[in-house]
């Protein structure tokens, strides 16, 4: 199987008449994601290379058929195509846009939460189905389809530890990125509750970074509802205190939130912890093979 994209998704990207959006939404038609449409308002009627072009996601909706919106437009315009994916009944929003006010996401998040929506990021990579179906910024081609569930905070940690599998010879069921902001539509919990009711999901892989206490929350969730293996990274060991990663999410308050203390977290709840992303890949291997 796999979570959240697969070969039923019928992706609109909205902004698919932009530049960032043409690129990474042909990129995802190429790999046999099945783009039904975009959504740039003003632009309806017009195509992109064949894939029709609307003026809202009701349309989309209705002409298409669309049910996973892919976001694309800029931070200020981005909430407001949140809510009118939410609104025109798309089950699955994913939102690449950075920039976004934590407080309009804030209030994003109640409104798409209420009506059960699945929503990843904002400031995120995407989602990956390998084999199926990519939503995103995710260079699929580095990744092979296989059994190991990967949610991660970080893109570029996500790619390379999909990569280090792949020449393990494993693969990966879906790889998540759920975004580094402080305010994210979908958690670490929330990822891994559908990994464990995959079928296809053996092993599942999360990826954290210092700041806040997200990993805190998963590794006591994992504890009391995960039977599967579960195997973890943090980045920032080395941060020195203060540091951000670049994420507005990765803020060290004090003691909390540190490296040191999200390993110790995880360890104490069965989770074995890796290094680097090498090791990760390396510990996968030795459970899987």
């Amino acid at each position: 199987m796999a979570i959240i994209v697969d070969n039923d998704t019928r992706l609109v990207v909205a902004g698919l008449t932009g530049s960032e959006g043409r690129f990474h939404g042909l990129r995802n038609r190429a790999y046999g994601t099945n783009l039904v449409a975009g959504v740039t308002p003003g632009k309806g009627g017009q195509d992109v290379e064949g894939v029709p072009v609307f003026d809202t996601m009701a349309d989309a909706v209705a002409e298409a058929g669309a049910n996973t919106s892919l976001i694309f437009v800029p931070a200020r315009f981005a909430v407001d195509s949140i809510y009118e994916a939410v609104d025109a009944g798309i089950g699955t929003v994913i939102c690449i846009t950075e920039h976004i006010p934590a407080h309009d996401m804030l209030r994003a998040y109640t409104y798409f939460r209420a009506k059960g929506t699945t929503m990843i990021g904002p400031n995120c990579p995407g989602v990956l189905s390998p084999g199926k179906a990519n939503a995103g910024i995710i260079p699929a081609e580095i990744f092979s389809e296989g059994s190991v569930g990967l949610v991660s905070r970080s893109g570029t940690l996500t790619y390379q530890i999909g990569h280090e599998l792949t020449q393990l010879g494993l693969g990966n069921s879906t790889i998540v990125g759920i975004g580094g902001d402080p305010v994210v539509g979908s958690s670490f919990v929330d990822v891994i509750e559908r990994f464990q009711d995959d079928p296809q999901t053996e092993l599942i892989v999360l990826v954290g970074e210092i700041g806040g206490d997200e990993e805190e929350k998963a590794a006591a969730y994992v504890s009391e509802h995960v039977t599967k293996p579960v195997l973890a990274y943090i980045a920032g060991f080395s941060a020195p205190p203060g540091k951000t990663m670049g994420h507005a999410g990765a803020i060290i308050s004090g003691s909390s939130g540190t490296a040191a203390g999200k390993k110790e977290a995880l360890e104490a709840r069965g989770i074995e912890v890796g290094t680097t992303p090498t090791e990760v890949a390396q510990m996968v291997a030795a459970r899987l093979k």
